[in-house]
């Protein structure tokens, strides 16, 4: 008999969670503006809001933590970590920073100008946020198949070759860079595929344009080659990494989603002139360029975390419990964007609250529901993310509307996973009596999803 599947770790520590009252959630989350980013984390009970820095460290990691090197200047930690990330990346060129939207901040000072188009594909809420901000476009080249959460195709998350060579033939003396996000997180978590890399690489070749890999969960989508992809079953995590990190110029990443930190980011490069160009925003911005925001010892984790996470055996584990709780879904009939993505379940809100109208924001309104129901804090991904149109400021409806549950690494069961599935099941059983949903009230310019306020219709 063939064994089960297990983790390929075991507990050493715990941590309490509590339960709560409906009555309690009821009032909690009126007073946070009906806004699940303003509760307090002792308010929820399984919080699924992100994967980032909200994992569990390694003891490796732990134990690294002890040997930082706090030194203002030159200390071992960093060289700990741009070693690391060289090797497995092959860019030379490293600038530390706090975090994933640090390192946007950093470069986009440099590249990105008042009138300039940045293409790729969804990009992520920081990632247009600090385009948007400077005036410029991000121009969405993402797959048409993408919109379509039933459709299974194994990388969902592709660049349309043909969207991407429209832009650059209109367009290509306002676009300095190309950008592709891996894994794709707006889409659904979806995987591009090492054959669309090379796609964007020729095109982006063709019009002498860099190609810059937004890498936040790169591992995860290094996995997805490996299972899904002819000619890369047999290759190694690094091996695969290694030949996506050749086909691009540079990337930026939030440690605190593939490398399992708490907090830590970076922009590595093969262009010296991304990097000189980069150096003195981050000693603006963040601090010297040997830490760019984070301390030594931090540094030193998130070296060993680029190594574990790395390896098939820590990805397997960490995705397959996302399946796990897709295939919960499927037993209950509750639609989310297929297949399921490697970070997390993202639910098709559009599709169980079909009388909340789009401008009730469906999505938000599921994220309500969840909550009241058992203390779930999940994410909207959806039209409140998408922000306001910054020339007509009217509300971006064209994609999709999204619950997020994402999943921590090493943090949660699958008895966790059930108690999630139920707990939607539940709000999916009496979706029909939920005909109205929430209205804003009060909201940022920019990225307005962190601290929008909302009123219940």
């Amino acid at each position: 008999m063939e064994l089960p599947f297990a983790e390929s770790w075991k507990i050493k520590m715990v941590e309490p969670i509590r339960k709560s009252t409906r009555q309690e959630r009821e009032q909690w989350l009126k007073s946070a503006h009906y806004n699940v980013f303003q509760l307090a984390s002792e308010y929820v009970y399984i919080d699924l809001i992100t994967d980032s820095g909200t994992g569990s460290m390694s003891d490796r990691q732990w134990a690294a933590l002890m040997l930082g090197d706090e030194s203002y200047a030159g200390a071992s930690s960093f060289f700990n970590l741009k070693n690391k990330i060289t090797e497995i990346t092959g860019f030379p060129y490293v600038i530390p920073t706090h975090q994933g939207r640090a390192a946007e901040n950093v470069l986009f000072s440099y590249l990105v100008k008042e009138g300039n188009i940045i293409p790729g594909n969804s990009h992520f809420d920081t990632t247009k946020g600090h385009i948007e901000a400077r005036k410029a476009i991000a121009y969405d080249c993402t797959i048409d198949e993408a919109k379509d959460t039933q459709l299974e195709i194994p990388f969902k998350g592709n660049v349309d070759p043909k969207k991407l060579e429209h832009v650059l033939a209109e367009h290509h003396d306002k676009i300095p860079f190309i950008i592709v996000t891996i894994t794709n997180n707006t889409a659904g978590g979806q995987p591009v595929s090492m054959q669309n890399l090379k796609e964007v690489r020729i095109i982006a070749d063709k019009y002498n344009k860099p190609v810059l890999y937004d890498s936040a969960r790169f591992a995860e989508n290094a996995y997805f080659i490996k299972m899904r992809e002819k000619g890369y079953e047999n290759k190694t995590i690094k091996e695969i990494t290694k030949e996506m990190f050749s086909l691009a110029d540079g990337m930026t990443m939030s440690a605190k989603k593939d490398a399992i930190v708490n907090m830590g980011g970076f922009i590595a490069t093969r262009l010296e002139d991304w990097y000189e160009g980069a150096k003195g925003y981050c000693i603006q911005y963040e601090g010297y360029l040997t830490y760019g925001g984070m301390n030594g010892r931090d540094m030193n984790a998130l070296a060993v975390g680029l190594d574990e996470n790395t390896e098939f055996e820590n990805l397997e584990t960490r995705i397959r419990q996302v399946e796990y709780l897709a295939g919960k879904l499927d037993e209950y009939k509750i639609p989310y964007q297929r297949p399921a993505g490697g970070h997390a379940i993202f639910v098709d809100a559009m599709k169980i609250l079909t009388h909340v109208p789009k401008e009730e924001f469906p999505a938000q309104t599921l994220t309500v529901e969840l909550y009241l129901e058992a203390g779930i804090r999940g994410c909207e991904i959806g039209f409140i993310l998408a922000d306001r149109d910054p020339i007509t400021r009217e509300n971006r409806f064209g994609g999709l509307d999204l619950l997020r549950l994402a999943i921590p690494r090493r943090v949660y069961t699958n008895n966790h996973m059930d108690v999630i599935a139920v707990a939607l099941k539940n709000v999916f059983d009496r979706r029909d009596t939920i005909t109205h949903g929430v209205k804003i009230a009060w909201e940022a310019p920019i990225m307005r999803h962190f601290t929008v306020q909302l009123e219940r219709l």
